[in-house]
């Protein structure tokens, strides 16, 4: 049997929110038993689907936080929205993660100064799992930190080597920085510093990685700053979405192709899958006390699912705690140690 766990889980997050939202929360509490959700929402919304789901209570608000609004100040200025109030039941104890698919930047500022960020943890990182058809990659920091000083990127290689073992399940991963070159001294003074901090302190840290490397997965960890990860990824996403509406173009144009799209059917719908962010349901804020996945705003029924049983996943996997005790355990400052030492080398 499962641990028991409860989450927060935003009604309204996402572009087609509350509707896929809801069938979302279902799905998820159908297929895990010890589960249990406290759905933030609008009364008329969130209290007759509870009233009809053992394991769901309904938490009722009265704002919203729009995806053109400014994040910081909305969480400020609307505490009784229900983004905000997910996060502060899971401050206050009532719940040990929160899910949404509602605006990013609300999310982000929500759990930093809501929910808290873990003691010596510098920045909170958003850390997600690049859709690739070989396997596995997380890549971190992919939007939460625009500007970065290198030794933010050594908890960001901690951080998402404690998800990518405890989370992901794979054991000792390759971690690389992601760079023009493979070469130690390529890159840019904030890379090649970066470079030797990771190099440093981080055990599994084995180099350079280029932006080839990370489709074909030779490298299971790349760590970046929050501006090019977001970059990337969204080249990456919107890459996938291009070649496969092209193919499906393909596929219909003719009687013939469309024959030959039958016979290997059953293999692009696994690929699909592979490379559809939806598998996972969103990216974990790592760095904060609880869990927290922010999912797309795009998100469908399926994605809500995963990144509700994601979510669960972390909060059994202790993951918060495991990164409290690495950082903790002095990495924090021998990092701002070692990063005067590299920086009065380079002067």
């Amino acid at each position: 049997m499962s641990e028991q766990v409860t989450l927060t889980v935003d009604a309204l997050g996402g572009d087609h929110a509350p509707g896929v939202v809801l069938d979302g929360v279902a799905a998820a509490l159908a297929e895990d038993a010890d589960l249990h959700i406290v759905l933030c929402g609008p009364a008329d919304t969130v209290e007759p689907f509870c009233a009809e789901h053992e394991r769901c209570r309904a938490v009722a608000t009265t704002e919203f936080i729009a995806m053109d609004e400014h994040p910081a100040n909305a969480v400020r200025k609307k505490k009784d929205s229900s983004l905000v109030v997910g996060c502060r039941l899971v401050k206050e104890g009532e719940a040990s993660g929160f899910f949404s698919a509602g605006s990013t930047g609300a999310c982000l500022a929500a759990a930093t100064l809501v929910m808290g960020r873990i003691k010596g943890v510098s920045r909170p990182a958003l850390c997600t799992v690049i859709p690739s058809p070989a396997k596995p990659v997380v890549m971190c920091d992919v939007g939460a930190n625009a500007d970065c000083k290198p030794e933010y990127l050594v908890q960001f290689a901690q951080m998402a080597t404690i998800y990518m073992e405890q989370v992901i399940g794979v054991n000792e991963p390759k971690a690389a920085l992601l760079n023009i070159g493979e070469e130690d001294t390529k890159g840019s003074a904030f890379a090649q510093e970066a470079f030797a901090l990771l190099k440093e302190q981080v055990p599994n840290f084995v180099g350079n990685g280029e932006g080839n490397d990370i489709l074909p997965g030779n490298y299971d960890i790349f760590v970046t700053d929050g501006f090019t990860g977001n970059v990337c990824l969204k080249t990456i996403e919107g890459t996938s979405k291009t070649l496969f509406k092209a193919l499906k173009d393909i596929f219909y144009s003719s009687t013939v192709t469309k024959l030959g799209a039958l016979t290997i059917k059953g293999g692009l719908k696994d690929l699909m899958a592979q490379v559809s962010p939806d598998t996972y349901g969103g990216a974990p804020l790592l760095g904060v006390k609880g869990a927290c996945i922010v999912g797309h705003g795009s998100s469908n029924a399926t994605a809500i699912k995963n990144g509700i049983h994601t979510t669960a996943k972390i909060v059994r996997t202790n993951v918060s705690e495991m990164i409290a005790e690495t950082v903790l355990g002095g990495n924090s400052a021998k990092s701002a140690e070692t990063a005067d030492r590299v920086a009065a080398k380079a002067r």
